[in-house]
């Protein structure tokens, strides 16, 4: 071959490689070009479903979307998070949760093709889950807890088939949940509790091979069924079924699951035995909660095998035979197996139990009252965990005695052996529970004297030894039990007299009871020492002498039982002034004299018992007296009259009417009309007498002190100004100091503004509700005057007592005046106020009898004492919760003010028309609260369009930047450091959070998080979900053992 040949062939080889590069070139730079295109229109359809998305939200209090528009880029908008594997980044995170979000979710959400998290928890989004959710065959986390959707789940949710989280708790879901779920094989976790979803669990459920939590409680699943799907699941690990109406026996195949450890089952219908074996199928089980339900049979004794287990909840079933050994079970906290049908009920030792529990040093709870436990307490029960809280034996056939071990349980507040046959003495070392709150032992066959160490039980609020053999006297020690509000030692054998160290314990408001037992002697007269007592029973020993006046002092007395004893004399008139008084009982004394006048106008008496006395002389015809049915004077020989129905005798004077004779009649008619023309004038002279300013007091039966408009008007200087320190709705507070029993007390004096629409009614609820109501924490009333004043015109006022550091507003938000600084309250200050006003309110709701609102809760209506202890004033909006009796009275009439509190502290259901109620007192509270620790008040100009202070302090909760809601006054004292970063509440960077938090004091800030939690759990927009006042006291004061345990350098001392 010529070398011109070879050199062409190279040369044509080389042109070929040229061209074909050259093509390559161009078709790799044309796919580019054509990809940046479709990307261009991508990220376009993107951008324009982030703004409809933005379009649909009504409220955006926080401005998390303020930055949604053209001047930046949509991957840098707030909550959008885009992936560098497109084009031009393309949507794959959209966060939004906890912004306080108003509206509905756009349809164009399924536009975001690349999505694979939407998050929008926590916000207040309504209408529907949109179907177009359903193109979204990327996405893996779909949350949206706590928000107001409607309607039901979308069946096609099943195209997001990468699907790994799908979360809708706390919404208004309807429907049944669709079976076309059953098709995300990626799913691992499902939240839909507190929902209104009905009907069984779809079949296909059971195709969820990856479901690892489901929480379907508190919604309507039915039927029998309801488990079947679920015991395919082998790698379930969290089951929360509770509050639904699930019936029938829980399939065998259920406890196949052994990777189960969480299990609520508690308040369906379920029935049959739980499996012996239980322990050992599930053998990482954390918690069982089958509590009411219908099990029948055995505890399983495998439950020994349960060495993870937490919790076990087996109350209220018909679970018969003993306890298993708990002997693994190390870490358990919470035992409670009350009100079904354990033990053996006669003398075998079926508490040996208890031996095993020795282990489980963080056991706090251990309930198994309302059983058939018998045998005796075991001395290893001192060997329990120390921390140790409630300790509930109430109700079984224990018998022997209680150890004196039982000092160990240094921690224990709450001991109950009530109704049992505990026999032997009350240990002396008792006296060294000194966290002990409530010790019940009534109901046994105890004997022997009250220990005197009882006295050292200085955390004690009700003490219960009733029925029981105890004998000697009242240790006088009991009078250092300054917080005891209920004694009932009744139905013993003590003797001696009365000790007076009882009738200094100003704290007893509840309950005395120290009746059926040998005390001798006279009533101490300082039992008028026991102003707040509510019922005192001295019925039944060997009481004599009279029955002291002082007794008149105990002016919130309800129920007063002297009967059974030897007084003598007659009932003092001081009698008259308890006028919430129900129960009067002196029958079978020695009593004498006539039956006291003032008895018929003692309104609220529901019994008067006077038989088997020495009364004499008439009955009272009026009154009380008209009612037969309330009235006892049988064994009485020397009274007549009365009503026909107690069918006394009739009285003499009456037995001898003469007829009078026609002269007689013309001489009565001739003085008749003289009389009418001497009415005339009387009635002038006494209409110029109230002109000129005669006093005129409201009865005497309402109030023990009388004053009158002279008294007032004296003691504020004649309503000087200068003497004003506040002014209400319905009037104006003088202070003022007034002539009482020889000494100068210093009085707050509210006069009522009776020109303003209302204000009457006020004065007359008001008086209402303290007539009814006894509590430390309330402000105390000393009486009222209804009369007319200098000029002629109606007043009305009611009298308190002066409290030296005004109200809780002048102190969470004072005024500058002169040089001073302004009053503050630390943090242990703030607690213990929010504390006092809680006892106050949880004692209106619950322990009251008929429940009361104040309707008007806020810190203008809480006074300070001279120990800064807080009290609850201002009743004048005050309502009763009226029962079938009485709904027609009282209510009607508080209702008629029309006013339902203040903006701001009033709930807002309460704006809607809906009536008052106990859930309105707490949410008023909840706002109370948050104000109390973070210095705004809930008409603050931040607050507005839908943004409360309750979305807010939420917010700032869940997104950890509590420092930023924190009253400034606190920052220093809490080592608490606050961030520089002004917009931090609204920025989603993890960084900035850190930086916000980096001095502060983790314990600090976890005892605030822990009391601003309980707040917003008051202010729920919803009323069913707020908690109880009971609950918060017990929260809050679990808060302040917490925060003053801490450590000894924060350490402050508890009033």
């Amino acid at each position: 071959m010529s070398s011109s040949s070879r050199t062409w062939r190279v040369f044509s080889a080389a042109m070929a490689v040229a061209v074909l590069q050259s093509w390559l070139i161009f078709l790799t730079t044309a796919t580019a070009a054509a990809a940046a295109a479709s990307g261009i229109r991508s990220n376009e359809t993107d951008r324009m479903a982030l703004l409809e998305f933005k379009s649909m939200v009504s409220s955006d209090p926080l401005g998390a979307l303020s930055s949604w528009n053209d001047s930046t880029h949509f991957c840098q908008w707030y909550g959008v998070s885009c992936s560098r594997r497109q084009v031009g980044g393309r949507v794959a995170v959209l966060r939004l949760s906890s912004q306080m979000l108003y509206g509905s979710i756009s349809p164009h959400i399924g536009n975001l093709s690349f999505l694979k998290e939407l998050d929008l928890t926590n916000n207040s989004f309504s209408e529907g889950i949109p179907p177009e959710i359903g193109r979204l065959h990327r996405l893996q986390h779909l949350q949206l807890t706590n928000n107001s959707l409607r309607g039901e789940i979308p069946s096609n949710i099943s195209g997001c088939s990468a699907l790994a989280g799908f979360s809708a708790a706390n919404n208004k879901l309807v429907g049944q949940l669709p079976w076309q779920i059953g098709g995300l094989n990626k799913l691992r976790v499902l939240f839909v509790t507190k929902n209104d979803l009905t009907g069984s669990i779809p079949p296909s459920f059971g195709n969820l091979s990856s479901l690892q939590i489901l929480r379907a409680g508190e919604n309507h699943f039915s039927g029998s069924t309801v488990l079947a799907p679920l015991c395919r699941l082998k790698r379930l690990q969290y089951l929360d079924l509770v509050l639904n109406n699930l019936t029938g026996e829980i399939p065998a195949s259920f406890f196949n699951l052994s990777s189960l450890t969480d299990v609520y089952f508690s308040y369906n219908q379920l029935h049959g035995n739980l499996p012996r074996n239980l322990g050992i199928s599930f053998p990482n089980l954390r918690t069982l909660d089958v509590a009411y339900n219908r099990f029948t049979g055995i505890v399983p004794p495998s439950l020994s095998n349960a060495s993870s287990l937490v919790v076990l909840q087996l109350p209220s079933n018909n679970f018969t035979g003993t306890m298993p050994s708990m002997e693994s079970s190390r870490n358990l906290m919470w035992l409670s197996v009350f009100n079904n049908s354990l033990g053996s009920g006669g003398e075998a030792n079926d508490l040996s139990f208890l031996c095993s529990l020795t282990n489980a040093s963080s056991l706090q709870w251990l309930l198994i009252h309302y059983n058939n436990f018998g045998g005796s307490l075991p001395k290893q029960v001192a060997n329990l965990s120390t921390g140790l809280e409630v300790l509930s034996l109430k109700g079984n056939r224990l018998s022997g005695s209680i150890p004196g071990e039982i000092q160990n349980l240094v921690s224990l507040q709450w001991l109950d052996a009530t109704y049992n046959n505990f026999s032997g003495t009350i240990p002396s070392t008792i006296g060294n529970l000194q966290a002990l709150q409530r010790l019940q032992m009534s109901y046994n066959s105890i004997s022997g004297s009250i220990p005197s160490s009882i006295g050292n039980l200085t955390k004690l609020l009700g003490l219960y030894l009733s029925n029981n053999h105890l004998q000697g006297g009242i240790p006088a020690g009991i009078e250092n039990c300054r917080n005891l509000m209920t004694l009932d030692i009744s139905y013993n054998n003590l003797s001696g007299v009365i000790p007076l160290e009882i009738m200094s314990m100003s704290s007893l408001s509840s309950l005395l009871n120290l009746s059926y037992n040998h005390f001798i002697g006279a009533i101490p007269v300082e039992v008028g020492n026991l102003k707040n007592l509510g019922d005192l029973d001295l019925s039944h020993n060997k009481l004599s002498e009279e029955i002291p006046y002082s007794l008149g002092s105990c002016v919130t007395m309800e129920e007063l039982h002297l009967q059974g004893n030897l007084l003598q004399g007659t009932i003092p008139p001081s009698i008259h002034s308890l006028r919430g008084i129900r129960i009067l009982d002196v029958s079978t004394n020695n009593l004498s004299g006539r039956i006291p006048k003032f008895l018929e106008d003692m309104k609220e008496l529901q019994l008067l018992n006077l038989s088997y006395n020495d009364f004499e002389d008439e009955v009272p015809l009026s009154g009380v007296f008209k009612n037969a049915s309330i009235i006892l004077v049988d064994g009485n020989r020397k009274l007549c009259g009365g009503i026909a129905e107690l069918q006394l005798p009739s009285c003499s004077f009456r037995q001898h009417k003469k007829v009078l004779s026609h002269n007689l009649k013309i001489v009565i008619s001739t003085i008749s009309s003289l009389g009418f023309l001497t009415c005339i004038a009387s009635c002038l002279l006494i209409f110029w007498i109230k002109k000129k300013g005669k006093p005129d007091t409201i009865p005497a039966d309402d109030f023990q002190l009388q004053v009158s408009y002279h008294s007032l008007h004296k003691a504020t200087d004649g309503f000087s100004t200068t003497n004003l320190i506040g002014v209400g709705s319905f009037g104006s507070v003088y202070k003022g100091v007034l002539d009482m029993n020889e000494n100068r007390t210093t009085i707050a004096v509210k006069v009522f503004n009776l020109q303003r629409r209302g204000a009457s009614k006020s004065f007359m609820a008001e008086c209402a509700a303290l007539k009814n109501i006894r509590h430390r924490n309330l402000v105390k009333v000393l009486t009222a005057c209804s009369g007319v004043d200098r000029q002629g015109n109606d007043f009305k006022a009611l009298v308190y007592e002066f409290l030296v550091n005004g109200s809780l507003e002048d102190w969470l938000h004072p005024v500058q005046s002169g040089d001073e600084p302004p009053r503050s309250l630390n943090f242990i200050q703030r607690l213990n106020i929010s504390i006092d006003v809680a006892y106050a309110m949880n004692y209106l709701h619950h322990q009251c009898g008929t429940p009361i609102v104040h309707c008007d809760l806020k810190p203008s209506n809480v006074l300070l004492d001279e120990d800064l202890v807080g009290h609850v004033g201002d009743f004048g909006l005050a309502q009763f919760l009226p029962s079938v009796a009485d709904s027609s009275s009282t209510c009607e009439a508080s209702s008629s003010i029309g006013i339902k509190g203040t903006v701001g502290y009033a709930p807002p259901e309460y704006g809607m028309g809906h009536e008052v109620s106990v859930q309105g007192d707490v949410y008023s509270y909840g706002v109370h609260l948050l104000e109390m620790f973070t210095g705004r008040k809930p008409t603050d100009e931040a607050f507005q369009e839908g943004f409360t202070i309750h979305r807010f302090v939420r917010t700032a909760i869940s997104e950890k930047l509590v420092t930023e809601l924190l009253d400034p006054v606190l920052l220093n004292e809490l080592h608490i450091g606050r961030t520089t970063h002004n917009n931090t509440i609204r920025s989603n960077s993890s960084t900035s959070s850190k930086v916000a938090n980096k001095t502060s004091s983790p314990k600090a800030e976890e005892i605030l998080i822990s009391i601003l939690e309980i707040g917003v759990a008051c202010s729920s927009d919803i009323p069913q979900e707020r908690i109880s006042m009971n609950e918060v006291v017990t929260r809050l004061v679990s808060s302040r053992k917490s925060f003053l345990d801490q450590s000894t350098r924060r350490r402050r001392e508890v009033r």
